[in-house]
Parts: structure tokens; sequence; C-alpha cells
């Protein structure tokens, strides 16, 4: 079960499409998944913090879950991200994504609530266990305020053969190092920021849950592949391109960012759930330039 294949590519963080009512548009949802794919990622990701798991009910997270697992139908799994307030929703969450058919889980810290290792690692400990599925270890210190060590993530490894990958999102590029100096090859290591995508390939990562893919699904997915296979030299122009946006995907407002990067490419409505608003002013003006700029120079 170790080092499954699909951890190792561009894995989409998905965005979750609203209505204009405010309803998941679960046909735009699925045709959003199966143009990912097509694109060439390896795993759909939904659920996550791109994907405002924190603004959907129980229900609502099964229901979009259906949706994936029908429309990618067996090509790649989908992945959803494990998050909830509660140690008891998350390991039923965790039960309900393996009866819909889900390939594997994207385990989270809970929501809200940060301390120590002892009850944080409990908490990683019972959604890890509460299936046999493959499970991608999240550790984003920035987001969620807990701070999972090489060492702890070890330990974790060391008793659960399903814990396969860790997406590593501190923004500290020597994690990737340190990960490999307790882990040697026992996880494949993910990229979990877009604008670390070649430095962490350079430094062993082998999967990108990526952001700005929704957007730009073909050029991602050719990013990752010339960084893979030929490093900085080879991606250095087509990353040049990507910056602008793939540093979008690092501020707090990167749900709005890539959905508006979405509505400008046409794969997507720019539409959030409050607390979220649509982007206004100055600050929309500023990246729709950047947006805009990027649509118009995409392939040179």
């Amino acid at each position: 079960m170790n080092n499954a294949s699909f951890w190792r590519g561009v894995l989409p963080a998905i965005t979750t499409p609203f209505t204009a009512e405010g309803e998941v548009d679960h046909d735009f949802l699925a045709k959003h998944a199966k143009a990912l794919v097509d694109a060439g990622s390896t795993a759909i990701v939904p659920l996550g913090s791109l994907g405002e798991g924190a603004t959907l009910t129980f229900d609502a997270k099964l229901a979009i879950l259906d949706t994936l697992v029908a429309a990618v139908d067996g090509r790649v799994p989908v992945v959803p991200g494990i998050a909830a307030l509660s140690t008891r929703e998350a390991v039923e969450l965790a039960r309900a994504a393996k009866a819909c058919g889900c390939g594997g889980l994207m385990a989270l810290p809970p929501y809200v609530y940060s301390t120590d290792w002892r009850e944080m690692g409990a908490h990683m400990r019972a959604v890890i266990g509460a299936t046999d599925l493959p499970v991608i270890f999240y550790n984003n210190p920035v987001a969620y305020r807990t701070d999972f060590t090489p060492r702890q993530i070890a330990e974790l490894a060391g008793e659960f053969p399903n814990l396969q990958a860790v997406k590593e999102s501190s923004g500290d590029i020597r994690r990737f190092a340190a990960l490999k100096e307790v882990l040697g090859e026992r996880l494949v290591l993910l990229v979990g920021m877009d604008d670390l995508i070649v430095e962490g390939l350079a430094m062993g990562a082998e999967g990108w849950i990526a952001g700005v893919v929704n957007a730009f699904p073909e050029e991602s997915v050719r990013l990752f592949e010339q960084a893979r296979d030929g490093g900085y030299a080879a991606a250095r122009e087509l990353y040049e391109w990507s910056l602008p946006l793939l540093r979008m995907d690092t501020v707090p407002k990167f749900v709005q960012l890539i959905k508006l990067m979405q509505a400008q490419a046409g794969l997507g409505s720019e539409r959030v759930r409050a607390p979220r608003l649509l982007l206004a002013g100055a600050e929309r003006e500023e990246a729709l330039q950047v947006i805009d700029q990027a649509i118009a120079t995409r392939g040179r």
C-alpha cells in the first residue's frame, strides 16, 4: 500500500462552485473535475481550505464526494480533506468518504482548537486509523496553528502503514530536507504551497497539491513536469510566467483570488460563501491586472 503512484503528480485542491443562490453547483463541479483530469491531474482533492470546506455541512460534503466519485469514474482517486471541529465528526467523515468510494484521505488537524502534541497527535491518530484508505498527512501551521514536526510525523508513519504522504505547507523549504532525514523514502513528499513547487521538487517532493491549477490546468501540469524532469533551468520560463499567479495561493484571500482566476479563464465562477466576499475596489483591480496579463501572454 506504500507510495501509491497517484501521489506523484499534480493533485488539484479543487474549488467548490456555487450557484447564484449560494448552493453547490454540482453540474459544474463534475465538469470541472473531468477537465482537471483530462489535463493530466493524478487525483482530485476536495473539501480543503481552497474548497471552502469549513462552510459546508456534513451532508453537503458527502454530496460533493458523490458527485466527484461519479465524475472521475475511477480514472483518478478522490481524496477529500478530512477536517472538523471535533474528532468524532472527522472520524465519521473519513468513514463516510470511504463508503462513497473515495480512494484516499487528507487528514487535517481540527478547526479552531490547537494545542499540544498529545492532543493533536491523538486527533490525527483517530482520523488516520478510522479507515484503511491511504492517507496524506497535512501540515499547515500558518492556517491551522498546529505545527507537526518531522519527528512527530515519522512517529505516526511508524504506527500506520496506510499513512503514505505528507503535504508540507509550512512555507519553510528546509522542512523537506528534515522530513527526508527522519523518514527516508517512507512517505511521499507533497508541495502544499503553489509558489514553492520548483524548489519543493528540487528538495525531493514528488507531488503537488495545487491551487492555481483550477484556472490554469495545462500550464500547471506542464510546470510540474518541466521542474520534475529538468529542474529550475527547464522550468524557468514557465515558472516566471506563473509566479505572480502562484503567489496568490499563499495569501488570506486565496480562495477569492483563485476563483477570480477561474472566472477570467472561463473555468468557473468567482462566487464564494460568506464570510468571504468578492474582491472589490483597488484590490480587485490589482488582481485582475495580474490575471489578465497572464492570460494575454499564456503560451508565448
